[in-house]
């Protein structure tokens, strides 16, 4: 296999034609590259070049090696452009990892500002939850996980970046659906059928979802389960109860459901960007600075 440096000698004097003036446009001298030439032309068993007149000419190996050259050349360089570019954040994959509730603003916005800043990258987002998301980053499967506070992990660097607020959402109908909604007590739905997510889908959440009505006084009566956010809203729309979601979820479905925040403010739901600590990777520094720039808490 030959070397992008023995490929531009070779084109060096095939292009000139001359062993001189190919040396003085190498910056060398001229015997090492006439030793250089030869020990190729011995490495591939093949001869490159006319030697026999006065001048030097190519042969019709060389013509088509001359081609292959060119190509292993531009192929060498556009690896060095990548590689450059890679390493100042302007190419490459970065790969986001992200809890149900964080598909919304100001997520959206800034995925917008980062494509915009960096039109080469490709974006590739994952659905995870917070255990799922850590261990990604850990076993390098995701550059960035956007997911609720944990118990820090040893390698994984955290950078607290909004809040949101849970509210109750209501089935069509619901007497306390009501077109100006005001804040209400949650510990007022203790014996109302409730939509819950299932705690295999997201430890986490599903704890927090259950420390929240315990903080109001009651354990909640689970009538139907879900795996996502989503689900819940959905199975509540089609009636079967109400359920505890961050605001911005609520808004987020069309039509909007119908939702009341609540008095008790005990729940808040907190989204934090986390990345491995100890390196610093450009395409995942970009982000972070990318997301400075937007409102840490939901509108």
């Amino acid at each position: 296999m030959i070397e992008v440096r023995q490929a531009r000698y070779f084109l060096a004097v095939a292009e000139t034609l001359h062993f001189g003036r190919a040396a003085e446009q190498l910056a060398m001298s001229q015997p090492p590259l006439s030793q250089a030439i030869l020990q190729l032309e011995r490495q591939l068993g093949v001869t490159l070049f006319d030697r026999s007149g006065r001048k030097v000419t190519l042969t019709e190996t060389g013509r088509a090696f001359a081609a292959e050259c060119r190509t292993l050349i531009a192929a060498a360089r556009h690896a060095q452009e990548v590689a450059t570019q890679a390493q100042a954040g302007l190419t490459g994959t970065l790969r986001i990892g992200v809890v149900t509730s964080a598909l919304s603003e100001p997520l959206l916005a800034t995925l917008a500002a980062f494509r915009h800043a960096r039109p080469l990258v490709d974006l590739q987002i994952t659905e995870v939850d917070t255990p799922s998301g850590q261990q990604a980053l850990l076993q390098h499967e995701i550059d960035i996980a956007v997911i609720r506070p944990a118990t820090p992990v040893r390698g994984l660097r955290i950078q607290p970046w909004r809040h949101d607020e849970f509210v109750i959402a209501f089935p069509p109908g619901h007497p306390q659906a009501v077109d100006t909604p005001s804040p209400v007590r949650l510990a007022r739905f203790a014996d109302e059928p409730w939509v819950w997510l299932r705690r295999e889908a997201s430890p986490d959440y599903h704890d927090q979802l259950m420390a929240t009505c315990r903080r109001a006084g009651f354990s909640p009566h689970i009538r139907h389960l879900a795996n996502s956010i989503f689900t819940q809203l959905a199975m509540t729309a089609a009636g079967l109860g109400v359920t505890l979601v961050p605001n911005v979820s609520a808004r987020q479905i069309q039509p909007p459901a119908p939702y009341r925040p609540l008095t008790d403010r005990t729940g808040i739901v907190e989204l934090s960007l986390v990345s491995r600590d100890g390196t610093r990777e450009p395409l995942a520094e970009q982000f972070l600075r990318i997301t400075s720039a937007h409102p840490q808490q939901a509108p």
